[in-house]
């Protein structure tokens, strides 16, 4: 869980029972989803269920890191709200645009005349206990990132509730089908995590068995299969309504790269 996922492929809607394989080239490391626009249906994931849990039994780093409610996640979790405000408005809008842009501008410039340099900003990044708080699918920290609230069960697996909304549109009313490889392929990580040797994403194969809904409660799983010397090989599902949208299994390397210092 020291990695993050690497770019998924792209999902065909028009033929859902087609196979596609993704090299990503790394795995993970999640939490309070922000409201999006007024005119969809904002993420609400699930609270955490008995049996479930984010720290790791044998005392190692937990698998999500917690949203705080200030600094950096709070104007994150707006940075959120932004982008799916903008999708809900349009260009059609009866909203005074040209305003907005310079607002956000500014805030851009504000953001970049006070941030480190770059390698210092790498370091703060992986410092601390391992959980990534800035991966673009459950980091607090990434505006990207829905974020996916994954926790562990008894059983190994990890498991979320996540409803997506605009930003993660493909087809129409659809979830895109990189994204479900996106939340797949660091969702297989973290069920490495969990429940067994982690590693970085060697493959990713993805079955796309029906459209992904936006709007809906989706249920993303994780649980890792078998270990064999560095290869660990794990299986995740995204279902919507107890029907299966998108399969994937996965092959790990157990390796890690260097934290930056």
């Amino acid at each position: 869980m020291t990695t993050e996922p690497g770019t998924p492929t792209a999902e065909t809607t028009a033929q859902p029972t087609a196979e596609t394989t993704a090299q990503p080239t790394a795995e993970p490391g999640a939490q309070q989803p922000a409201a999006e626009s007024s005119a969809e249906p904002t993420d609400q994931p699930t609270a955490q269920p008995a049996g479930q849990r984010t720290a790791r039994p044998d005392g190692g780093p937990a698998l999500i890191a917690d949203t705080r409610e200030d600094g950096l996640d709070a104007a994150v979790t707006a940075a959120r709200r932004v982008i799916a405000s903008l999708l809900g408005a349009g260009d059609t809008a009866d909203a005074d645009l040209r305003r907005v842009a310079g607002t956000l501008h500014a805030l851009a410039d504000h953001l970049d005349s006070h941030a480190p340099p770059l390698k210092e900003r790498l370091v703060a990044m992986w410092a601390g206990e391992g959980v990534n708080r800035h991966d673009p699918v459950t980091g607090p920290e990434n505006a990207i990132a829905p974020p996916l609230p994954l926790s562990g069960n008894d059983d190994g697996s990890v498991a979320a509730t996540v409803t997506l909304g605009l930003p993660y549109q493909g087809p129409p009313g659809y979830v895109h089908g990189g994204i479900s490889a996106l939340l797949l392929d660091h969702t297989l990580g973290v069920a490495n995590h969990w429940g067994g040797p982690s590693g970085m994403t060697a493959e990713l194969t993805l079955r796309y068995h029906r459209p992904t809904p936006l709007f809906e409660p989706l249920t993303v799983t994780g649980r890792q299969t078998s270990v064999e010397g560095r290869k660990i090989r794990t299986v995740g599902t995204i279902e919507a309504d107890g029907e299966v949208c998108v399969s994937a299994e996965g092959l790990f390397i157990a390796v890690h790269p260097a934290r930056p210092r």
